[in-house]
């Protein structure tokens, strides 16, 4: 070790590691390391267990790993030649990359990566940025570029030769001071590099010119002074040395999105981990974890979690609930949440509201609580009424889980909830939509390790459940108590973490959180049905599905229950012997949609048992059931929007569902026509045309697909046009047909079998199709590569936004998940960036709409669409300004279009 100075113990204390330098040294120094399969595993291993010791030695606050990105940086712009000589990275050693990311990942160590610049120069700008926020730095690497960073507060750990290296320790090192080492290093260059230096000066002669002169300002204005061999190169290579001193000059300015705060180890993720180590073979780690697991598993049963509730308080008298508003009041963030009579919220009664204020510190304030020997409690005019002004004041900042929910239920108590600055569930949701179930228990298990009481706990289950009303108090004030504190509690965790995600943060705040009351207006405004219109529609629907039963009848030769899969499987398949395209997870013939779909292409009795299938649930779904979700107050059927359900970001629509009405029916289509718009109003329709093609051109910037939107062109017929090598004039249906299979099934990883089952053609024929256009559109090829490789490096991929989706099981060994993870890696960007930019429009409109009392709601929203209700005399502005809002909604790289229709239903509107 060389240091004199000790650190500084008191400062926080943050750990650089530079990634790309221990896997170098991890390859080379366990190149034989493999695992079952033969797999190369060795530089995985050893980067782990330098990690691993590293972090023994130096326990640490902050923590993070930084990698190099795929690609150019800013040096190869400067100096084309920069790393021109070093080979490129082995085979053997690349394919261990991705794994040892997840590995990473999976550890909970946090993973750095700037495209675009090289390690050194993040960890420079890190260091400097943390010794400026009263922190010291320890830098673990085997690259003497970092040594120019060393100081006081910034310590250089050498990897090569286990030297720890302070101000002193450079000097003792190098010869030179920590500021004399970029003129140091640029005197000598950097062979691995192609950093030229002055030719015959090694280290030792420039430490020695830097001793005698200071700088390297000084030794170029003596140049004429020095003598021989090495003084006539030094004044041969004088132009060339500002280039090379801005080479190996470290950057610490880089605008980052990771500060101290958000470099900080979190729990790592065990089901993760346990997968990894099998694949990889390690066993030792295994054990280690699985050890460490069942004495994790002892311990819990020995001690349950669960959190302490003596601070927990039910409020029964008007003093005690004075001193709760006034410690609400002068709260800077309180928890919110009502216990209801029902989930349905247009009928739901709140029967008490619930608080907290700081961990473990909570009130539950009941007033509805009615079953026989009830306690007094205060009455729901004085609760309410006093919270009134609180819960209305968007200035009093609140957080809530599923807060929708809570605005709805308010507003049949005439409160507006306003000021909900943070929901739980929503924040769950942005970090990983596919970790788990976002309600309150799932969360808090994930997030806190904490068991929580649940309703059932409370409230029974199944036909014995009875309302919160009836439960009695002494069970139902901790319940309600313990959702606010561990609401309160998982902000703090969530948004922690989300802090070293700012573009998660940005999701948060300017999609999500402002859609929520958008959605809340919506919801409650409903929509208007035409229920006698429906009532015929379903008498006619009966028609058609007995003439399509008896035509199942003929082609089957035998009259048999067509919504038996059982008795459909004897039929097909045993009968009449038809070809057996799927099998179920038992290994029997598939009688699911996908099996018949590919069936139908041949043969008709398959064909007629989906459109059965069809009908049959159109009607149950929507003909039948909407008349009974008629609310009977307001005349309106009224659906609940669902945020945190849909991997992609988008909205999902239930009880009842109104996103999967087809379009492309008559009888859906039909359906649609039973949604109509009042007396003196119409419905107005408008819809983003082929956004997720205009998408993928963003993305991938290609050339001539942009051209095409910009163009105007009918999108499908100049793809054809590509494809099959002819004026767009001369497409053919047919080669429309096909090319539009091309571009949406592309953009959906479908494959050229998929292809050529879709277009009904041999297998090389789609191919030659799929060669084609990647042949014209070369950056949609480029796109779908990269996109492949970067989920697999990282297991997820963003939207434009910076939503992140994740992909669990991109990189799983079997192979049917792992291609439908690649699928998704290509199609999630595009559908998550479609349902930003729908989320953007609905604020922007609805902030018009409210903001200048416009005579007009939306009441739908539908994938890429949105239904406004409008005064018939407001038509022309709202279309104006609707298209407008809707296309500002985003800037990409080819313009958005946006197609709007009105009509008295929304079939005539669309």
């Amino acid at each position: 070790t060389l240091m004199t100075n000790p650190p500084d113990m008191a400062k926080p204390l943050l750990v650089l590691v530079d990634g790309s330098s221990y896997l170098y040294r991890a390859f080379h120094a366990m190149p034989g390391l493999a695992n079952a399969s033969g797999q190369p595993t060795g530089a995985i291993h050893g980067v782990i267990s330098m990690l691993n010791k590293l972090l023994e030695d130096y326990p640490c606050e902050h923590f993070a790993v930084v990698f190099d990105p795929r690609g150019k940086t800013h040096r190869d712009e400067w100096y084309p030649q920069y790393k021109a000589t070093r080979e490129s990275m082995p085979a053997d050693l690349a394919s261990q990359v991705p794994a040892l990311f997840r590995l990473i990942d999976a550890l909970g160590w946090p993973r750095l990566v700037l495209p675009g610049a090289e390690a050194d120069d993040v960890i420079g700008t890190l260091a400097r940025a943390a010794v400026r926020q009263g922190a010291r730095v320890v830098i673990s690497t085997g690259d003497k570029d970092l040594a120019q960073l060393v100081d006081a507060d910034i310590t250089l750990v050498n990897t090569m030769d286990n030297t720890t290296l302070d101000p002193a320790g450079v000097h003792a090192k190098f010869g030179v001071t920590p500021a004399q080492i970029i003129d140091y290093l640029t005197l000598v260059g950097d062979t691995v590099d192609n950093v030229p230096g002055v030719p015959k000066v090694g280290p030792k002669t420039a430490a020695k010119w830097l001793a005698e002169y200071g700088n390297l300002a000084e030794i170029e204005r003596h140049a004429g002074d020095i003598g021989g061999v090495v003084g006539e190169n030094l004044r041969a290579t004088l132009p060339q040395l500002a280039l090379s001193q801005k080479l190996v000059t470290l950057l610490d300015d880089l605008p980052l999105p990771w500060t101290l705060a958000t470099m900080v180890v979190s729990a790592p993720l065990r089901a993760e981990l346990v997968e990894l180590y099998r694949e990889l073979g390690f066993k030792n780690w295994l054990r280690a974890l699985a050890a460490d697991e069942q004495a994790q598993a002892h311990a819990e049963a020995a001690t349950p979690v669960a959190l302490a509730r003596e601070g927990y308080e039910t409020v029964l008298d008007a003093a005690r609930f004075e001193v709760w508003l006034a410690a609400l009041e002068n709260a800077p963030l309180f928890a919110f949440d009502t216990e209801t009579t029902s989930l349905r919220y247009l009928q739901a009664r709140v029967v008490g509201v619930s608080f907290c204020i700081e961990p473990g510190r909570a009130a539950y304030v009941p007033f509805g609580h009615d079953y026989l020997g009830a306690p007094v409690q205060l009455s729901e005019a004085l609760v309410l009424g006093r919270l009134k002004p609180l819960l209305e004041d968007p200035n009093r900042a609140k957080v809530g889980h599923h807060a929708k929910y809570d605005r709805n239920v308010l507003l049949n108590h005439g409160i507006e909830l306003a000021g909900v600055r943070f929901d739980t569930m929503l924040e769950s949701y942005v970090l990983n939509s596919t970790a788990n179930r976002h309600n309150l228990d799932s969360v808090a298990m994930q997030h806190l390790g904490v068991t929580t009481i649940s309703f059932e706990d409370v409230a029974g289950k199944g036909v014995k459940q009875i309302s919160f009303n009836q439960v009695p108090l002494e069970t139902a004030g901790p319940y309600a108590a313990e959702d606010a504190d561990v609401c309160l509690r998982l902000h703090h965790q969530l948004w922690s973490t989300m802090a070293a995600q700012p573009a998660l943060q940005s999701v948060l705040q300017e999609l999500e959180m402002p859609l929520v009351t958008v959605l809340s207006r919506i919801e409650r405004r409903g929509v208007l049905v035409d229920a006698a219109l429906l009532r015929v529609q379903g008498e006619e629907l009966n028609g058609r599905l007995q003439e399509v039963a008896k035509e199942a009848y003929e082609a089957a030769g035998e009259t048999f229950n067509i919504g038996s899969p059982k008795q459909i499987q004897h039929i097909l398949f045993d009968k009449l012997g038809l070809p057996i395209t799927e099998k179920t997870p038992t290994g029997q013939p598939s009688t699911a949609e996908s099996a018949l779909q590919e069936l139908a292409l041949d043969y008709p009795l398959p064909r007629l048992i989906l459109e059965h299938r069809t009908l049959s649930k159109l009607k149950s779904t929507y003909i039948d059931r909407l008349p009974q979700d008629i609310d009977a107050r307001t005349g309106r059927v009224h659906t609940s929007y669902h945020q945190a359900v849909a991997a992609t970001g988008r909205l999902s629509s239930a009880d009842p569902n109104l996103q999967n009405i087809p379009i492309r029916t008559r009888e859906g289509r039909r359906i649609r026509q039973a949604f109509i718009a009042p007396p003196g109003r119409v419905l107005m329709a408008a819809d983003y045309s082929q956004i997720e093609l205009r998408i993928m051109a963003h993305l991938s910037g290609d050339e001539r697909l942009m051209a095409a939107f910009e163009e105007g062109l009918d999108v499908h017929r100049a793809t054809a046009a590509e494809v099959f090598g002819c004026t767009t004039q001369a497409v053919t249906d047919d080669q429309r047909r096909s090319a539009k299979a091309i571009n949406f099934g592309l953009i959906y990883g479908m494959s050229a079998f998929g292809l050529a089952r879709q277009l009904r053609i041999e297998r090389h024929a789609a191919q030659s199709y799929v060669a084609l256009y990647f042949a014209r559109y070369p950056g949609v090829k480029r796109y779908m590569d990269e996109i492949r490789a970067l989920a697999h490096a990282q297991s997820y991929v963003e939207t434009v936004a910076g939503r992140r989706l994740y992909l669990p099981e991109i990189n799983s060994r079997n192979v049917q998940r792992r291609q439908a993870a690649e699928r998704t890696a290509i199609n999630a960007p595009m559908q998550g960036t479609a349902a930003d930019i729908i989320k953007r429009a609905m604020i922007e409109v609805d902030r018009w709409l409210v903001g200048d009392q416009v005579p007009a709601e939306i009441i739908l929203q539908v994938h890429d669409e949105l239904v406004l209700e409008v005064d018939r005399d407001a038509v022309p502005v709202v279309t104006t300004h609707l298209r407008r809002l809707m296309v500002e909604a985003a800037s990409l790289k080819v313009a958005l279009v946006v197609d709007v229709g009105v009509g008295q239903n929304w079939d005539e509107a669309h």
